[in-house]
């Protein structure tokens, strides 16, 4: 088990009349290698849980442990834990400050005691990673695109080799092409690095198609931890919270109301596509018919 949240409570202004309880109680365990995603409407207290996890925020009550040591403890080294729980903020001009592309990537595992030249190998090999071009390596962070902002800013976390990559948002704002492409990468970084992925996100057809686990936060507290599949089960209560469940969710029960056998748990489109050819083919339907079933 790699991070445990105990009891966890936190109260932004407490004793005041701004008081809020942005968590309450929360008891969570992230184990290692898990892709995990974390959803919520705005104000839910998912990106205050976030910043617990490498202590960025103090919790107001309760335990926050990484391999069972506690990381609020007298004397331990918070600093190191950010090298190993790295997070990428949603924007990623909070986390470039050098002159270009390299130095502002190097200034992680340099911080971590490694030399100009170490650090720019492992610079090097991050910026490879996210699929960053070796030609703007030169270019200031602030002359790049959106999409090359937010992959030098996951590239500067990922030098210093985390063994958690949390991520909030990284795909917000970005063209549907962007979007894949960050995250196709993501998911490429977890399956070769074998690390913790936390991916923040506001749009359910991501977590559907890349997580193995999703976690649900409402008004401070978890609503749902289990498979995307079982919890767009869900999707009626979602609807409740302001969420929803990935369009192909609501397709696949509409036409299990109208008597096709598919699967109302399909939550994706390659899910979902090869469910309504099988159906299509029990039903013998002309749609198949002259080779139309592509």
């Amino acid at each position: 088990m790699s991070i445990e949240l105990k009891n966890v409570t936190y109260t932004y202004s407490p004793g005041t009349s701004y008081e809020i309880h942005a968590l309450k109680n929360i008891n969570l365990e992230i184990p290692d290698g898990q892709f995990i995603g974390v959803i919520g409407h705005t104000g839910s207290g998912k990106s205050t849980l976030i910043q617990h996890l490498n202590a960025l925020i103090k919790p107001s009550s309760g335990t926050v442990s990484y391999n069972g040591e506690d990381v609020w403890a007298d004397n331990y080294n918070r600093r190191e834990l950010r090298s190993q729980v790295g997070l990428v903020f949603q924007y990623p001009e909070h986390q470039l400050f050098e002159s270009d592309v390299l130095s502002d990537v190097c200034f992680g595992p340099m911080n971590q005691g490694l030399s100009r030249k170490e650090a720019e190998e492992e610079a090097r090999k991050a910026l490879a990673h996210v699929g960053f071009k070796e030609e703007n390596f030169g270019k200031s962070p602030f002359e790049l695109s959106g999409g090359q902002k937010k992959r030098v800013a996951i590239a500067g976390v990922l030098a210093m080799n985390p063994k958690i990559l949390i991520l909030d948002e990284p795909t917000a704002g970005l063209d549907p092409k962007g979007r894949d492409e960050i995250l196709d990468q993501i998911a490429e970084l977890h399956k070769v690095r074998g690390i913790t992925i936390i991916l923040v996100s506001h749009s359910m057809e991501d977590v559907a198609k890349y997580v193995e686990r999703l976690i649900v936060v409402n008004h401070g507290e978890i609503a749902f931890d289990d498979t995307p599949r079982k919890v767009f089960t869900h999707y009626k209560e979602l609807e409740a919270m302001g969420l929803a469940a990935p369009q192909i969710t609501y397709i696949m029960h509409t036409l299990r109301e109208k008597g096709f056998n598919v699967d109302p748990e399909d939550i994706t489109v390659e899910e979902a596509r090869n469910d309504i050819l099988k159906a299509l083919k029990e039903m013998n339907s002309p749609l198949l018919k002259g080779g139309s079933g592509k």
